[in-house]
């Protein structure tokens, strides 16, 4: 609380004070009270008012004190009504009703908002699934249908697909503990799956692939991981130079074991390094590419690291680098063993 706005309150309360004390003096002189009894009278009500105004300024203050702290304290803090007590100053009763109201149809808000968003994102979900029976269908007819225009739909599929997936993973990002399935999993059979996930993509490009496979296990969701890969993947294509060369190959530091994902593109500049993982970002590079960049792949990968408890770096010099680091324990020590 304030306390120079406090006393600046009080200023009425005390310059009436003071003409009540004036006029008291006064009284008093004209009926012939002597001067020690009149000053006794004048400290004793000065110190009485003293008291007082320095109880409630130290009552007022710890108790708006208590209700600030509570406040910080509070991540919906549109719950501070349900949680604080109960004043016992009727003007302070108003306020807390008025409060209690505005939380109340705070909470119906929120509750509706959430609602809605459930329903969206159940419908986004319920969509992205019924397509995907036409896009797999596509996929069968053109290789059942091989020629130069079929490999070109199926690598169009193949990104439609990826954008598809995309939408549904960030929808499922709020809440990822109900989708996904923590299991063993070899790491480099996630990347196997990744590469033939993007195969015709891989293909039209003539991406060199280089494999430095080791037998590292961890523990994660195959689903999610690839996911992320299948992002990263996309990416070192779109920013490709010629000749073209994205490498796999793992590291062991400690405790952790990296999936590092290099290629020979035209790199991250230094300045937009730090920024990649932000919504929306494009980059200097992003702005400048054939296709247009969203800013939404590296940011939804970086989220699902975070959620499943996976590290994850760049670095761009020679090469661009993404490092997925997972933490291993001594019980996957001892399967790797």
């Amino acid at each position: 609380m304030n306390g120079k706005l406090y006393w600046k309150q009080k200023i009425p309360l005390l310059i009436l004070n003071g003409t009540s004390m004036a006029a008291l003096t006064v009284f008093l002189l004209l009926n012939g009270i002597n001067g020690d009894s009149l000053i006794l009278i004048l400290i004793v009500w000065g110190v009485v008012f003293a008291g007082y105004l320095a109880a409630t300024y130290l009552f007022r203050k710890s108790r708006m004190d208590k209700l600030l702290s509570l406040a910080e304290q509070l991540e919906e803090r549109y719950l501070l009504p349900e949680m604080m007590e109960r004043p016992i100053r009727a003007d302070d009763q108003v306020f807390y009703q008025l409060l209690r109201l505005s939380g109340k149809s705070m909470l119906e808000q929120v509750s509706g908002a959430k609602r809605e968003q459930d329903e969206y994102r159940e419908y986004i979900e319920q969509w992205i699934h019924e397509i995907k029976t036409p896009i797999t269908a596509m996929k069968l007819i053109c290789e059942n249908h091989r020629s130069d225009v079929s490999k070109d739909l199926l690598v169009e599929l193949e990104q439609i697909n990826r954008y598809t997936e995309q939408a549904l993973f960030y929808a499922r990002s709020e809440h990822p503990e109900k989708d996904y399935l923590i299991r063993e999993i070899r790491l480099f059979d996630v990347v196997h799956q990744a590469i033939a996930e993007n195969r015709y993509l891989l293909r039209q490009y003539n991406v060199q692939i280089v494999l430095t496979e080791t037998d590292d296990i961890v523990y994660s969701d195959e689903k999610w991981l690839c996911f992320i890969l299948n992002q990263l993947i996309a990416n070192a294509v779109k920013y490709r130079t010629e000749s073209p060369q994205i490498r796999f190959f793992a590291e062991q530091n400690g405790n952790e074991v990296s999936l590092c994902i290099a290629d020979n593109g035209i790199g991250i500049i230094d300045s937009d390094l730090p920024r990649i993982f932000e919504k929306g970002f494009t980059g200097e590079n992003g702005r400048n590419a054939s296709q247009a960049a969203t800013g939404i792949g590296l940011y939804l990968c970086k989220r699902l690291c975070d959620k499943l408890g996976i590290g994850l770096t760049a670095i761009s010099n020679d090469e661009t680098v993404f490092k997925l680091s997972f933490h291993i324990n001594d019980l996957i020590h001892q399967v790797q063993g």
